[in-house]
């Protein structure tokens, strides 16, 4: 089994692209999901979060303000810093659990959706693909407005404060081009999934494997956790 990266820019359509590779059968890990999940309420890391941030952060019903944690972070790298020495450890053990699972149950790749892939570039190094979901600059603008009900100027500050996509599609080793019709994008990624479950890549994960069962015991869930996550 090998990782695959998958990202984009916001309003580029990375969250369908995401869904057609789970309709095709490829198991597809949500790093957002899971850090929505790590911060739940009375998990560790919430009380972390509400220990250094104050509980002027939560909302009635108790549990973390997510916009306004996340306004509080954007102008402070400090306290962004802390967020995620909070939060990453978590985020990375889920992450290692599903990757070990995936692994178990047979699957030749796993795609590992991850917003901020070239932009953290901590991850980038143990992919053997990355794959970016792209679209024009207009349509990209055009469709955050809609989506967010922004105005041209509040949705050109967001796209800005991003790694611009021409730049993440530099960095990608597969482009799939979002700026057209969906089923245009469906078939590009029906393509890729099909180029990628053919690929023989996952022949060394799988001789790892062996050398494992054959009497190294936890060799290879150590490996894992050693070369992606520290």
């Amino acid at each position: 089994m090998f990782l695959v990266g998958l990202t984009g820019g916001i309003s580029s359509g990375k969250s369908s692209v995401a869904a057609v590779f789970r309709e095709l059968g490829c198991p597809v890990i949500d790093a957002d999901q899971i850090a929505r999940e790590v911060v739940q309420l009375n998990s560790r890391s919430y009380r972390l979060i509400v220990r250094y941030f104050g509980k002027e952060i939560l909302l009635e019903n108790g549990e973390i303000n997510r916009e306004m944690l996340g306004s509080i972070i954007f102008s402070d790298n400090e306290k962004r810093g802390l967020l995620n020495s909070i939060t990453h450890p978590e985020i990375h053990k889920a992450m290692l659990k599903q990757i070990f699972k995936h692994f178990i149950q047979g699957y030749r790749y796993v795609i590992l959706d991850v917003p901020l892939l070239f932009e953290a570039n901590k991850l980038t190094k143990f992919m053997k693909h990355t794959i970016v979901v792209y679209c024009d600059p207009q349509t990209q603008l055009s469709r955050l407005m809609k989506r967010n009900k922004l105005t041209q100027t509040e949705a050109e500050q967001r796209i800005s404060a991003q790694m611009p996509l021409e730049q993440k599609r530099r960095l990608a080793n597969h482009v799939i081009d979002n700026s057209g019709e969906s089923s245009s994008t469906y078939r590009q990624a029906c393509k890729l999934h099909s180029q990628l479950e053919d690929s023989l890549d996952f022949l060394t994960v799988r001789l790892l494997a062996i050398v494992t069962v054959t009497g190294i015991g936890g060799l290879f869930y150590t490996l894992i956790r050693r070369c992606i996550f520290q």
